[in-house]
């Protein structure tokens, strides 16, 4: 295996992560000053989420969140705000996921004081403004119905995965919601989470940047200023036990089909075993890195898609992104592969590869020498997950979330460098495994498909152009890899029905 990774950025990364080493944390708050940096960066967690969402009114809080940063405020509207952040340019976003709302912005020191008025505006005075709450609920059920169903079937098989996965807990439901739960939503419901959700008992700090202490103070006292509100922490979510081969089949008239499998995994970020289950995974299949294992197999020997990877944590807007995004921090997650759309013929043979890679390593582990490479490459790589202020404070509040002390790039660097091969290896057999997994496909024909993988029907290869033989001999055993799946275990589900109601699955 080859790995070549070089970035003139390197240098200067690690520089800027040593200033981190100064951080203050404290119990309500995550401060990373950086004294020459010009700009300051805002991120105010919220320790609220999907699964907070109420029964049946799936959508409320991802609703409630894009009020407060896309809606009007009691002192501007939503247009007057845009207008005033132009010249500065600056901004301000949210981001959510099943745990966390982060309102975050970012501008220059010298437009901070008119800036840090409309950011905290937009947390401590929304307007609740009728006409952005229509707006941003019609474009929310527009998302689902529209663009996931119909505009990308690489996130509606991702989407579709977890919502097989996590079907029946707090997570088994998409962040935006179902289409009928957000019919349900009015006005009123969003000001009542708004008042019983950020709430002053309920947020994280966090700063960075050139900041002074001034704004320490007054960022914490506004804050103070929001209603008062205890929120009760749901329970971990328990996944049902998967047995066997579980397969959903979206049919929806496609090009080509998108193919993602995974299962929940006892292991969260910070246990040892995760740097472990770290570098097995950025050797399987890293995200866009074409050195990978599973892109070599499957799109460089073969040439079936645009790529393959895999995760041990929720990686949100993956088609979007070269790294991970902090702040979708959960306790619990999941192992998954994520195999980019191939040809229908190609359907079954690309999914028993993915398959057969998997019970290879999880059976005899990875070799000394992907060991040894992966361990020198993803040290070096792990310096550009967060190579911004911003992106820092966002790592540090997961570190919060996940009881991590310290800078955690530079916590994960130092254990990726004490792994040992063994360790690595036993992890993979402790936690990794290939007999009960769900696998969701978007796909043409799904009633076809089905009977030949409940058949497990052989899935020979052709090529347009010749490969070598280790390639096709390879091939010929690819082709007939037993996947065990069950008639009953087999479900299909037109692509109109998807994420319709909350007990679409």
């Amino acid at each position: 295996m080859k790995r070549n990774y070089t970035s003139p950025l390197t240098a200067l990364i690690a520089g800027i992560l040593l200033l981190t080493a100064c951080s203050t944390n404290q119990e309500d708050k995550v401060l990373l000053p950086v004294k020459d940096d010009p700009t300051i960066s805002f991120s105010i967690l919220f320790k609220t989420g999907a699964q907070n969402d109420p029964a049946g009114k799936e959508g409320l809080g991802y609703l409630t969140a894009s009020i407060l940063a896309e809606g009007a405020t009691q002192n501007n509207s939503y247009d007057e705000i845009l207008e005033a952040l132009y010249p500065m340019a600056a901004s301000y976003g949210m981001s959510y996921d099943k745990e966390m709302t982060v309102i975050y912005g970012r501008t220059h020191k010298d437009n901070l004081d008119a800036y840090y008025q409309l950011f905290m505006d937009a947390i401590l005075r929304p307007a609740f403004d009728e006409k952005d709450f229509n707006r941003l609920k019609s474009r929310t059920i527009n998302y689902l119905e529209n663009n996931l169903r119909y505009s990308s079937d690489e996130e509606l098989g991702k989407a579709a995965l977890y919502d097989f996965i996590y079907n029946g807990t707090q997570y088994g439901h998409l962040n935006a919601g179902t289409v009928q739960s957000l019919n349900s939503i009015t006005l009123d419901d969003v000001k009542d989470y708004y008042k019983t959700h950020f709430s002053r008992n309920n947020y994280l700090i966090g700063l960075g940047g050139g900041y002074d202490d001034a704004l320490v103070d007054k960022v914490e006292g506004d804050l103070q200023t929001l209603p008062a509100a205890e929120v009760s922490m749901p329970p971990v979510p328990e996944p049902e036990t998967i047995e066997g081969l579980n397969v959903l089949l979206v049919e929806k008239d496609c090009d080509a089909t998108a193919i993602s499998f995974g299962f929940p995994i006892e292991v969260l970020r910070g246990d040892e075993d995760f740097f472990a289950l770290a570098l097995f995974n950025s050797w399987f299949g890293e995200h866009r890195n074409s050195a990978s294992h599973l892109f070599q197999v499957i799109r460089e020997k073969r040439g079936l898609n645009y790529g393959d990877y895999s995760y041990i944590e929720i990686f949100p807007n993956g088609g979007m992104r070269q790294m991970p995004a902090p702040n979708n921090a959960r306790r619990q997650q999941l192992f998954e592969v994520w195999i980019r759309p191939v040809q229908h013929v190609h359907r079954h043979f690309a999914l028993r590869a993915a398959m057969r890679e998997l019970k290879q390593v999880v059976d005899n582990g990875m070799t000394m020498e992907d060991f040894e490479l992966t361990q020198k490459f993803l040290q070096k790589y792990a310096l550009h997950y967060a190579t911004t202020t911003m992106a820092r404070v966002g790592y540090a509040l997961d570190s919060r979330f996940y009881g991590i002390q310290g800078d955690y790039i530079e916590l994960f660097r130092r254990k990726i460098g004490e792994l040992t091969h063994e360790q690595v290896n036993a992890a993979i057999k402790k936690h990794l495994q290939y007999e009960n997994i769900k696998i969701a496909m978007v796909t043409q024909g799904a009633e076809e498909f089905k009977q030949q993988l409940v058949e497990d029907v052989p899935s020979p290869i052709s090529y347009e152009t010749p490969k070598p033989e280790e390639v096709t001999e390879e091939d010929k055993a690819i082709s007939t890899f037993p996947l065990p799946i069950q008639e009953e275990s087999v479900r299909i589900i037109p692509v109109e029905d998807m994420f319709e109601s909350p007990d679409y699955m």
